[in-house]
């Protein structure tokens, strides 16, 4: 397939990458910093982009079988609110000026329920410091559950997804869709390497079209 990864360099993004050329895709990296991205492959092509810019979007994601967005302004930045809702926004505008049909979108675990009527984001213990981005990802989802045109998958990672987990490339998860996955002990966990498993074997079979999904072990 060919796949337009947005947000191709960070956290997640480099490990969709690798992801995608372990099974034989071909990626398009739009970064806004191409210097980032150091892999060098026959399938993959970098290309700089502005998320902020739909009609740069619309051009370089043309011609693609899906649009995968990793796009994140970075978690220190103090607008990250408004810059999350805005590049968001001007990537799903882009992708349906495309053509192209097929949308995934890398979100935040925040809006799972933890409880009936009860979003993980509105709880005591979640972290201040991830409630702007958070909230700026649940208020997305609430928005593309609106969209007709695309074909759109939204995808909330394990509540524990970060640098530390080193549990590797396993190939073994758990799927849920507006519930946190948990383990037997009641955490919800999973490395960077198997969510971009999970990602791409959603990708390849298709089973959460105009849906959120979520994995963990």
């Amino acid at each position: 397939m060919k796949i337009a990864l947005i947000g191709a360099s960070g956290f997640v993004g480099t490990a969709l990458t690798n992801e995608a050329l372990t099974r034989g895709h071909h990626v398009t990296a739009i970064v806004r910093h191409p210097e980032k991205i150091t892999t060098q492959h026959d399938n993959l092509t970098v290309k700089k982009g502005d998320a902020f810019d739909k009609d740069q979007i619309k051009t370089l994601v043309a011609g693609h079988d899906i649009v995968i967005s990793a796009y994140n302004p970075g978690w220190t930045n103090p607008n990250i609110y408004d810059d999350s809702l805005k590049g968001l926004q001007a990537i799903q505008q882009g992708v349906k000026e495309s053509g192209v049909k097929r949308y995934l979108v890398i979100g935040g675990a925040g809006s799972l329920e933890i409880a009936p009527g009860v979003q993980l984001i509105d709880t005591p213990q979640f972290p201040a410091e991830y409630k702007a981005g958070a909230s700026a990802a649940r208020d997305y989802l609430n928005m593309i559950k609106k969209e007709e045109q695309l074909d759109w998958t939204f995808f909330s990672p394990a509540i524990e997804m970060h640098h530390g987990i080193t549990t590797g490339r396993t190939g073994k998860y758990r799927l849920g869709t507006d519930q946190p996955v948990f383990n037997n002990e009641n955490r919800s966990i999973l490395s960077v390497e198997d969510l971009s498993i999970a990602v791409f074997d959603e990708v390849e079979n298709k089973k959460f079209i105009k849906k959120r999904f979520t994995a963990a072990y």
